[in-house]
């Protein structure tokens, strides 16, 4: 606590030492019996300060909340007196931090590792293998680094080869990291995944893989469900154990994560080999092939005393009363397992799935494009009403998932998981009722403390969402609304949008926006949301100018289909904002457009590397029906179906890797507004086109 005060107040306070800073003479903390594992009892009173707990970590959270009553950046304040009585409403906090994906610093983890601590998180579940990624030492197999932590990425079709890309974790950082966590009361939890998911495994050592011959194969490049299993030989259960041995000696908690999710079958199905191995089995299902494979490894596991920890794939008959099982197809196998007798985590897709975008603003970084809002998770309610009390005891906690396939960076990661790790926090800690708005104004102090720790948290429940219009009433004018989110402007809070059009940043003392704003190109608007005389969002500006009322941005046009939408990268270093794409039917709609003088219509257009592992629903893709070798971006008036009332051909662009705008077409005149379709005819699915812009308009 001394050290969070120091960091975030500028206090130099002594702890169990008379001092006179900030009035307090002593901060004293006593053990005290009778208190849950993290329980403790704060006592403040006139100079003096009193923390109980049975336990350190009771303590730890004790001083946690102390500190928390002073916000940051307060060097001399006020904590009132009061009594504190305090504990967690469920044993299991956690956040999974998926490094197989994206490579994270060893630096990265231990800030992370920080900052969960004082959120009162205590568990961190490290995904540390998958296809793309094997990044675990293993000091026995060491393939699976110099061949399984490095993979060549994805490109588009013409483009220069890439550098390898990935990284692993020794031994010696693991060692690092677990020491630095327990500091915190933090558990880490290690996933090694099985028996899918194993594609970097089978790079490295070809001969745990599941196809007869045991090809060659290299560590994936691509996103989705890969098929790649391991296979049921002896040897690969030997290969597992040791591998298993290892992480035992790294790990001290008392799980460990096995996978067990998305296994797709179909390579056991066909190898002659594992049908052989099944029929010595005698089993005859695929299915139960898995049932089998997660028997060996939790009974293993058990023997060495620990518990695994699956995707609910592994609540099959016949799993054991020890295994934990947690849930991400909904709360469903959460429930199941808690009837069955397992200990279940609710790990709920979409629900406490942070690689969704937190808002609809422009701002959001790369991930899947559905909302999932801090309110949502601050809103999600883990008791599950249908099960008995004895059951519900089976319900150890609750975590959220930090998935990185699209966070290619450290501070992509902290801006998924701030502050929606916030609201996990509350929901995993406190049993008291819900309060959105006093969640709200309780975040802006927190936003105080991630500045102080130089964390790239995200403000968009704070943002502020712009529109721009062509002002037919006022000649060469540009109309602009500001707004915020409905989930802020719902809570009834003291907030205001205050902005400046002099360049300048707006401050609490700015115009407060009350109506739309008629602005003349060159003019620059800045705008923030304050609540009260508190900044609690980010400065947004832009510059107006002859496109701002007629152009779209990809995230501004609406989606034609959302069957799996992300936002991504337009280009490995570029600055432009991520586009907003169905990578299954890559269309959009450019809502009300004026098309009654036949405008002109332009677009920017990316190619991305079509990278998805989709199984059969690749085939569903509407591909091979372009007119050109490269070709064509198609515009419909009136619906996608109709016949194109222009084509703008892609030859230019595919020609460079990057961000090119199309030549202009002339549209036919039709009076009135109309949404305008605009899709991709393309010849292949490699390279995926998106759109970065369109415009209608002169």
């Amino acid at each position: 606590m001394a050290d969070l005060w120091t960091r975030t107040n500028g206090l130099t306070l002594p702890i169990g030492a008379k001092t006179a800073r900030a009035g307090i003479r002593t901060i004293e903390f006593r053990d005290r019996p009778g208190f849950g594992e993290e329980a403790y009892e704060i006592k403040v009173a006139p100079q003096r300060i009193l923390v109980s707990a049975s336990s350190s970590t009771g303590l730890f959270y004790g001083a946690v909340t102390l500190w928390q009553l002073l916000p940051a950046g307060v060097v001399s304040g006020e904590i009132r007196a009061q009594t504190i009585a305090d504990g967690p409403r469920y044993a299991w906090r956690g956040l999974m931090l998926d490094s197989a994906r994206h490579f994270q610093s060893p630096a990265f983890v231990k800030s992370m590792i920080d900052w969960m601590a004082w959120h009162k998180l205590n568990v961190l579940h490290w995904h540390l293998t998958d296809d793309q990624g094997w990044r675990l030492e293993i000091r026995r197999y060491p393939r699976l680094t110099s061949v399984g932590s490095w993979r060549i990425p994805a490109t588009v079709p013409g483009s220069s080869a890439p550098k390898p890309y990935g990284g692993y974790y020794t031994q010696e950082d693991v060692r690092g990291i677990v020491a630095f966590a327990a500091t915190r009361h933090v558990q880490i939890i290690p996933e090694i995944d099985m028996p899918g998911h194993a594609q970097a495994a089978v790079a490295a050592y070809p001969e745990l893989g599941s196809i007869d011959g045991h090809p060659p194969v290299s560590v994936s490049s691509e996103w989705g469900v890969n098929p790649y299993l391991f296979n049921l030989e002896p040897s690969t259960f030997e290969f597992l154990r040791n591998v298993l041995d290892e992480v035992l000696q790294l790990f001290p908690s008392h799980y460990v994560h096995i996978g067990g999710d998305e296994a797709v079958k179909e390579q056991w199905k066909a190898s002659a080999s594992v049908q052989s191995r099944a029929a010595k089995l005698g089993i005859k299902d695929a299915e139960a092939l898995q049932t089998y494979f997660t028997q060996e490894i939790s009974g293993y596991l058990a023997s060495k005393g620990r518990r695994a920890v699956g995707w609910d794939e592994i609540m099959q008959p016949g799993l054991a009363r020890d295994a934990v099982v947690m849930s991400w197809h909904g709360t469903a196998g959460a429930r199941a397992a808690a009837i069955r007798g397992n200990d279940a985590i609710l790990a709920p897709d979409p629900g406490l799935y942070l690689d969704h975008r937190q808002s609809p603003l422009a701002g959001e970084p790369p991930g899947r494009l559905a909302v999932l809002s801090v309110k949502d998770v601050y809103d999600f309610e883990p008791h599950d009403p249908e099960l008995t009390p004895a059951q519900q005891q089976h319900v150890l906690g609750l975590q959220a998932e930090l998935w990185t396939e699209h966070m290619q960076n450290e501070k992509r990661v902290e801006w998924m998981a701030l502050p929606r790790a916030a609201a996990l926090a509350e929901i995993g800690w406190s049993s008291q009722p819900k309060l959105w708005a006093d969640f709200l104004r309780r975040l802006a102090p927190m936003f105080a403390r991630y500045r102080a720790f130089n964390l790239n948290y995200a403000d968009s429940v704070f943002g502020i969402e712009p529109d721009f219009a062509a002002d037919s009433g006022r000649s060469g004018r540009i109309r602009v609304t500001l707004a915020n989110l409905p989930e802020l402007r719902d809570a009834a809070l003291d907030a205001d949008i205050r902005y400046t059009l002099d360049g300048s940043d707006p401050n609490a003392a700015s115009t407060r926006y009350g109506e739309p704003l008629y602005l003349t190109a060159g003019t620059e608007l800045r705008a923030a949301t304050f609540l009260g005389a508190e900044q609690v969002s980010r400065t947004w500006g832009a510059q107006m100018n002859a496109v701002s009322a007629i152009r779209r941005s990809s995230n501004q046009l609406a989606p034609c289909g959302n069957a799996v939408g992300l936002l991504l990268e337009p280009a490995s270093g570029t600055s432009r904002a991520p586009l907003a794409v169905d990578i299954m039917n890559p269309c959009w709609i450019y809502r009300n457009a004026d098309l009654s003088q036949g405008p002109r219509i332009s677009a920017a257009v990316v190619p991305l590397p079509f990278n998805y592992e989709l199984g059969p629903a690749a085939a569903h893709i509407r591909v091979g029906d372009a007119r050109s070798p490269e070709g064509e971006l198609e515009v419909h008036v009136g619906g996608c179906d109709t016949p194109p009332v222009a084509l703008l051909p892609l030859a230019p662009a595919a020609m460079r890797d990057g961000i090119t705008v199309l030549p202009a077409k002339g549209l036919p005149a039709s009076a009135g507004r109309h949404d305008v379709c605009l899709r991709f005819a393309r010849p292949r699915l490699n390279p995926l086109w998106a759109l970065d812009w369109a415009q209608i308009g002169e």
